[in-house]
């Protein structure tokens, strides 16, 4: 599973011209759910990023989670980040998970959110839609589950 986390003062998915789903100031998750992800690894990544310490204190440390200041979460589906682009021009996406294992894997990712406390909103899975957001830092954080052998040291 793969994550990018942007942290916004506001996100909004359009689809059709219509505004499907909206937040203020917290996280935007762009979720890329691959083909041996496991709903232990949704769970975890939830957890993780829930926890995750990257908005400001009173000394502008990124010391408080979206949690510890209020923020709200907007995740949307996004198999492009299993792009594979070794080779040739065009992107192969053999990685991504099927759609009949990642939306229930993408949707027990939102519950996990939600059962860790945050208030949490969501695109429409699969959907060709805008997103509109407003970056605050910015701050962009690429985030994988399982961890990474090399990103444990």
């Amino acid at each position: 599973m793969k994550a990018v986390l942007q942290r916004v003062n506001y996100a909004k998915v359009h689809l059709d011209g219509e505004t499907v789903s909206s937040i203020g100031k917290g996280l935007l998750i762009l979720l890329g759910v691959g083909s041996e992800d496991t709903q232990a690894d949704a769970g975890q990544l939830a957890a993780r990023i829930a926890h995750l310490r990257i908005f400001e204190d009173d000394a502008g440390k990124m010391n408080l989670s979206c949690l510890d200041v209020g923020g709200e979460m907007l995740v949307v589906s996004q198999f492009t980040l299993f792009a594979d682009t070794s080779r040739g021009r065009r992107p192969s996406f053999v990685k991504a998970g099927d759609p009949k294992i990642a939306k229930p894997l993408w949707e027990f990712f939102i519950s996990s959110l939600q059962g860790e406390g945050v208030p949490t909103k969501a695109g429409v899975f699969g959907s060709f839609s805008q997103i509109e957001l407003e970056n605050n830092g910015p701050v962009t954080i690429l985030m994988e589950q399982p961890i990474c052998d090399k990103d444990k040291k």
